[in-house]
C-alpha cells in the first residue's frame, strides 16, 4: 500500500532566483497546481517534491 503523495513546498529563496529558461523572464508560483508559470512563454513548469523541473519538454502549455 502506497502513501498519498504530499507536495513539498518550494524554497522561497529559490523562487526569487529562478527565471524561465526560454525567455529569461519572471516566473510566478501556482501553489495549488504546484507549477511555475511563465506568462511570456505561456508555459507551466512542474514542481515535483519541491524541485522545479525547468525543462521546456516537461512544461505544460498554457491556453487562455
Amino acid at each position: 500500500m502506497t502513501e498519498p503523495r504530499r507536495e513539498t513546498p518550494i524554497d522561497r529563496k529559490l523562487l526569487e532566483l529562478l527565471v524561465c529558461p526560454l525567455t529569461k523572464g519572471p516566473l510566478t508560483y501556482d501553489q495549488e497546481k504546484s507549477e511555475l508559470i511563465s506568462r511570456k512563454a505561456r508555459l507551466a513548469y512542474p514542481v515535483r517534491d519541491g524541485i522545479p523541473i525547468m525543462l521546456p519538454s516537461e512544461a505544460r502549455a498554457i491556453e487562455d
